[in-house]
């Protein structure tokens, strides 16, 4: 499996950005694709996932009502859409996937078997 990001740029706070992941190379109905993130010296955080069986899907708590997560099946593609973001979101953005099975499993990124090389997303203040 293949992942590769794009949309990444500068945004000004309050602003919006929308992230994709094009996906290739074969899935499995049991594949979740998830986003996470990672800001300089800080660990890589979950930010949200999608279940490739049903579109389910789940978002950490502080993106909450803000960021979209959708599955784009004619193009083979996962997008994040991200409004009112805030400096302290600056980070290199990974999609990733894996046959985590269950939603809950996608909270952990250790659990993920396949990487995208990232996308930088910087927000001013």
């Amino acid at each position: 499996v293949q992942l590769v990001e794009s949309g990444g740029g500068l945004v000004q706070a309050g602003g919006s950005l929308t992230l994709s992941c094009a996906v290739s190379g074969g899935t499995s109905n049991n594949y979740l694709l998830g986003w996470l993130r990672q800001s300089p010296g800080k660990e890589l955080d979950f930010v949200t996932a999608i279940s490739w069986r049903d579109t389910s899907t789940t978002y950490a708590n502080s993106v909450k009502g803000r960021f979209t997560i959708s599955r784009d099946n004619g193009k083979n593609t996962v997008n994040l859409k991200m409004n009112s973001l805030k400096p302290e979101e600056t980070a290199v953005y990974y999609c990733a996937a894996g046959n985590l099975g269950r939603l809950w499993r996608a909270m952990y990124p250790q659990e993920y078997t396949y990487w995208g090389q990232g996308t930088q997303v910087t927000v001013s203040s």
